[in-house]
């Protein structure tokens, strides 16, 4: 009986600040922090080489590129974020060159970091590592001593030269070395440069450079040729973030990165947050930067902004939080079920709970179900500057090239792809169907009439037999046309219906299709290396251009040759002659005809199959102060407030266990016993039963 007593009041302990069922038991209930999740573990964090969202989305927290987007405004507006004003342009007709001047604020420091560690006698601790030495260290906290330093123009520039560098290969190199004036240059002379240093990365101090150059401390010039109005929305961008000459020294050092101690696991910025833990496998966590200067919310917004209490936090002191930490989630039941627990603080709508989590009516339009109204949980609609397409790589023998054949083949299979069908299964009518790259909110997007599935279907037959593919079999042989279809898995046991319509679209041609899903890594890999027919993939807007989106077709951003965004590798001399007028013009009707042009080019040639363009809709847990939902802005954690004792009151009031089962479990367990109990009590006051 004492110890059934013990297991009961064992079970009963639990009357502290946590729920029962609290997955951070080591947290604080009451921490200042923002609990959220990652489906798609970061591989690259070196602000040089990604332009994956994912990753952007967690660089951006940590980095400062020179300007940054309004929180508030709408359409978007650049504002200066480390420098002291907008940027000076100046044209020069005779030369047909542009210069940008950039004057950085002064008592911008970097986080603490190893790097930038320094002794008494103003000598780095760890810039001359051996390799033994650098055995003991297996990450970045393991280092005893950190440093900081001032943000100087120098390590803007620093940063755009390390764009060139051939080692780096980074992905925006062959957009960006028609502009920047000597880039190409520059990368001829690191190349040279390598031959003679057996470096990971060069130390680019000693490398002079006409595109980008130093004027004094706080003063830096960018210098491109002709005039390009975009070149604007770089300048807040990751690729254009500031890198102390310190961190690619420190890195550099034998040993170090065979433990993930690199620029690529752990960055080194002057944002609000720095990166404090990174295990991928598991979770990361972002830490407030001790170093960071006085930062202020907006004090105004666009119309109605003040109505929905985005201006409640007006002019208060960011960021509001103390750290986030984002927890590995590769399922969206358990992300689900976490949520309406209170332990994640927003979430998206999957399909799955979208029908039980949406309600529509004529009156009142969206809404959510009575249950989370009850919750005091909040809805936002956003239209995401994004397009999801299923694209073809031009380079295949069967799919790509520019003949009649292949265009007939991918004419064919656009038109077998009822996209309406898909986004009423697979979105939830979440978003709108595309008719080519620029989405709607973006400069030359425009309206085309709704499909007909029966009359698409009927053509694409049509163009697959004159193609030599008649009911899908090849006209000679009589065998089936067979392609490969790569995309991303999650691992999610629902993205079997999904492979499963994609399937389907195709057999309605008589097409098979192997369908090979892969981790984002291993597929990016894929996508890199050419190894692929089909492909799905999506693009959101970095900047609120259209060029953001027509860039992914121009020949020399080819990521197979290039290293660039081009992931179908598609190239067209007409295309690209008409890119090189569009990309200089300011929005107007000329650039409007050119951008209809171009676009009718890409619908002839089918170097996609035009998906959709998303809505984003977001659901806010009741301590999560409102916040206004971006395609473009990637540095929003900084404006962000919660409530945390609200959030620990309501856990606790929404996790109460039940012990009621476990009770009767017990109470049976107890009337079960007792009788066997009293008889052995009884057997043992008979006489001769006692032992001696």
């Amino acid at each position: 009986m004492r110890y059934l007593i013990c297991c009961l009041s064992i079970f009963l302990i639990g009357c502290d600040e946590h729920a029962w069922n609290d997955p951070y038991p080591k947290q604080p209930a009451v921490a200042n922090v923002i609990y959220t999740a990652f489906t798609i573990q970061p591989k690259q964090l070196d602000p040089a080489r990604t332009f994956s969202e994912n990753e952007i989305s967690l660089i951006m927290q940590i980095y400062e590129p020179a300007l940054e987007y309004n929180y508030l405004q709408r359409p978007y507006q650049l504002q200066p974020l480390t420098i002291q004003a907008m940027p000076e342009t100046k044209y020069d007709a005779q030369s047909d060159t542009t210069t940008y001047t950039l004057k950085v604020t002064p008592g911008i420091y970097f986080q603490p970091h190893p790097a930038l560690a320094k002794d008494d006698n103003g000598q780095y601790y760890y810039h001359s590592l051996t390799y033994d030495q650098s055995l003991k260290y297996n990450k970045l906290a393991d280092f005893a001593h950190t440093g900081t330093r001032e943000l100087k123009a120098a390590d803007y520039v620093y940063q755009i030269k390390r764009l060139a560098d051939p080692k780096i290969n980074s992905p925006v190199y062959g957009l960006l070395s028609p502009y920047i004036i000597g880039m190409d240059q520059l990368r001829n002379n690191l190349q040279d440069a390598y031959k003679q240093n057996s470096v990971a990365e060069l130390d680019l101090r000693g490398f002079d450079f006409a595109g980008a150059y130093v004027v004094d401390d706080y003063t830096y010039q960018v210098k491109i040729k002709h005039k390009y109005p975009q070149f604007k929305y770089w300048l807040a961008m990751t690729f254009f973030v500031p890198m102390p000459w310190e961190a690619i020294a420190f890195y550099n050092q034998p040993g170090l990165s065979e433990r993930n101690i690199s620029l690529s696991w752990y960055p080194i910025g002057t944002a609000a947050f720095y990166l404090a833990e990174n295990n991928p496998e598991k979770r990361m966590v972002l830490q407030r930067n001790p170093n960071y200067r006085a930062t202020y919310y907006p004090t105004v917004g666009a119309p109605g902004d003040a109505e929905k209490g985005l201006l409640d936090l007006a002019g208060k002191q960011m960021p509001f939080v103390d750290a986030v930490i984002y927890s590995l989630e590769k399922e969206n039941i358990p992300y689900w079920d976490k949520f309406l627990q209170g332990y994640y603080d927003a979430s998206g709508i999957s399909s799955d709970n979208f029908n039980a989590v949406i309600t529509t009516n004529a009156a009142h339009g969206l809404a959510i179900s009575p249950a989370l109204v009850k919750r005091n949980y909040r809805l936002a609609v956003e239209s995401m500057p994004t397009v999801w397409y299923w694209g073809f790589n031009m380079l295949d023998n069967t799919v790509g090239g520019n003949s009649e054949r292949a265009k007939k083949i991918r004419k064919a299979i656009s038109l077998a792809f009822d996209v309406d069908e898909y986004i009423t299964i697979f979105a939830n009518g979440r978003a709108v169907a595309a008719n080519g790259p620029i989405p709607p909110g973006i400069f030359g997007y425009t309206e085309t009439a709704k499909a007909n599935p029966v009359e698409n279907l009927a053509l694409a037959k049509k163009l697959l037999a004159e193609a030599g593919y008649a009911d899908g079999r090849d006209n000679k042989t009589g065998q089936p046309l067979q392609l490969n279809f790569d995309t991303m898995s999650s691992g999610d046991p629902s993205e079997q219906a999904l492979f499963g319509w994609i399937r389907k679209q195709v057999a309605k041609l008589g097409i098979e299709l192997n369908i090979s899903a892969t981790d984002y890594n291993r597929y990016q890999e894929k996508m890199n290396t050419g190894n692929f027919q089909m492909y799905m993939w999506g693009w959101g807007a970095d900047y609120p251009d259209p060029e953001d989106f027509l860039f992914l077709f121009y020949s020399p951003n080819s990521k197979l040759k290039y290293g660039g965004e081009n992931a179908s590798n598609y190239s067209n001399p007409k295309f690209d002659a008409l890119y090189d007028l569009f990309k200089v013009l300011d929005d107007g009707p000329q650039r409007l005809a050119l951008i209809n042009e171009m676009v009718a080019i890409l619908r002839e040639d089918v170097p996609w199959v035009w998906g959709y363009y998303p809505q984003s809709f977001a659901l806010y847990s009741p301590w999560y102060h409102i916040s206004k939902p971006s395609g473009v802005i990637n540095n929003a954690l900084k404006y962000i407030q919660i409530n945390p004792q609200q959030r620990a009151d309501l856990r606790l009031e929404w996790n109460k266990p039940k012990l009621w089962p476990f009770l009767l479990v017990v109470g049976l367990l107890l009337l079960t016993i007792l009788p066997a109990v009293l008889i052995y009590r009884r057997n043992q006051d008979l006489p001769g039963k006692r032992l001696k």
